[in-house]
């Protein structure tokens, strides 16, 4: 194989962001089909975005022999379900974040994964950008000393009531959304698990979380925390920050540096301020999709790492009292 043929479950809004633009830089990717519920929507999309193929379903998509991986930007609710029966047709899969909408549903496709010997990529975007790499190198480089605390944001205005989000049945909510991001970040930043010690949350209606916020702690005494939210009063904040006895990082809009972003480190009376190539995330994370797939190159975010967030963001819903998704 020397062309990567994806085809594209649904006809989703982040899909030409996520998939077909960067595609058209990364040239070992080929946009070949796409399947929607509404036939005139996909077909729309199809002609839209020069996709030369529009088949009847998501079922004829993954069975398609022309297609060699499925892009899974559906509702949190049905990524499993599409991701294992893609797995299981043979397709590698690159899967919008969160994996799943519980970590219980995050083993089954990790174990998918491993039974088919394929690819499957939560699309955390941001993990491969150098950006990423740029944050845990100056912290195990030494000059922040030891770490005490790290704090991450995730804060966006999305005041849409409608929108799939905002929807229990779809596995919704804010730590779905953007509480998964902050937490990744915590976890990279932190290269270890929390435990949640509190959470608290703002609800848009029974069960759905528009605002969180939880408190962590490490099992050495490091202490956490992340914000996230899809409408509150802090309507825009994308930041982590990292505390350590000598010093403290700061990154601004770490999840997608190619609009916007700097990175400041304060130590020892000093401070500085860095800032690394815009090149999109999204082409990034493409690119490693498309090594693991043809050269058989590892993946920053396979599906075991999804079970671990997962676990983390079932841990904050409970410690919110507020259900797990995906569970009825």
């Amino acid at each position: 194989m020397v062309t990567i043929r994806i085809g594209i479950l649904g006809a989703a809004r982040i899909a030409p962001i996520a998939l077909i633009s960067p595609a058209r830089a990364v040239h070992e990717v080929e946009v070949s089909a796409v399947a929607a519920r509404d036939g005139q929507r996909a077909r729309a999309f199809a002609d839209k975005h020069k996709i030369p193929r529009v088949l009847p379903g998501y079922a004829e998509l993954i069975a398609d022999p022309a297609i060699d991986a499925i892009y899974n930007p559906l509702p949190n609710s049905l990524h499993a379900t599409w991701t294992i029966r893609a797995l299981e047709a043979g397709k590698h899969v690159l899967c919008e974040k969160p994996l799943t909408s519980n970590a219980e549903e995050a083993e089954q496709v990790a174990e998918a994964a491993a039974r088919a010997g394929r690819v499957c990529m939560e699309a955390f975007h941001w993990r491969y950008h150098p950006l990423a790499a740029r944050m845990r190198e100056i912290i195990l480089g030494g000059e922040l000393g030891q770490m005490k605390h790290i704090e991450t944001w995730m804060c966006i205005p999305l005041p849409l009531p409608g929108d799939i989000r905002y929807r229990l049945d779809l596995a919704g909510g804010a730590t779905m959304d953007t509480g998964c991001y902050a937490i990744s970040m915590l976890r990279h930043l932190s290269a270890a698990e929390p435990r949640v010690v509190a959470a608290e949350a703002r609800l848009s209606s029974p069960g759905v979380d528009r605002w969180m916020h939880a408190t962590m702690l490490f099992d050495d005494g490091r202490t956490g925390a992340i914000t996230c939210s899809l409408f509150s009063s802090t309507l825009l904040r994308l930041e982590a920050r990292v505390r350590g006895d000598r010093g403290e990082m700061i990154a601004v809009n770490p999840v997608g540096p190619q609009v916007y972003h700097h990175l400041t480190v304060r130590a020892e009376g000093a401070k500085r301020r860095e800032r690394l190539a815009r090149v999109s995330t999204y082409e990034c994370q493409l690119r490693a999709f498309s090594r693991a797939v043809l050269e058989g190159a590892p993946i920053l975010t396979p599906p075991e790492d999804a079970v671990k967030n997962m676990r983390v963001i079932d841990a904050v819903y409970r410690a919110a009292g507020l259900p797990l998704r995906g569970l009825g």
